[in-house]
């Protein structure tokens, strides 16, 4: 078993944390480093490093709730924009190994440079051909994942 994270820490109330909601499978509260105004962690419960290894149950109960928490968080902090940040492994840019996601409203006086997640984004182009094969593989592995017994023992 591994140490628990800062944020098992945080759910099991070792540490302080402004909560701001919280049911049996999900956690969320302020970040104390936070990007803008009203920048919230949503976390579930379940200690799993990254998604891929979340149960479908908190993944669940996670989506059901990032829309209500990205409501609050607009009208806390005045802006209806926001992004939603997931980084999914350390190479990804992830910090805490237990999934959360980032709502981080992008706020900004009238005229101002907004605060909040600053995106660099270069895309890249998809042709049919590498589309098609790409698209294949994805579907292999997620029939493959349906066919394996319960408990990932393939």
């Amino acid at each position: 078993m591994r140490a628990p994270t800062l944020f098992d820490r945080i759910i099991q109330g070792e540490l302080p944390s402004h909560r701001v909601y919280e049911d049996d499978l999900v956690v969320a509260f302020l970040d104390i480093a936070p990007q803008s105004r009203g920048h919230l962690l949503v976390v579930p419960r379940e200690s799993a490093a990254t998604m891929a290894e979340l149960s479908d149950e908190s993944a669940a109960a996670i989506g059901r709730v990032l829309p209500r928490l990205c409501r609050a968080a607009a009208i806390a902090s005045g802006s209806p924009l926001s992004n939603i940040l997931q980084n999914n492994g350390r190479g990804a840019g992830q910090a805490v190994p237990h999934v959360h996601f980032h709502v981080i409203p992008r706020t900004g006086p009238r005229g101002k440079p907004f605060s909040g997640l600053e995106t660099d984004w270069r895309p890249g182009s998809l042709g049919g051909a590498e589309g098609q094969r790409i698209a294949e593989h994805i579907r292999i592995a997620l029939e493959a994942e349906a066919e394996a017994p319960a408990g990932g023992d393939a």
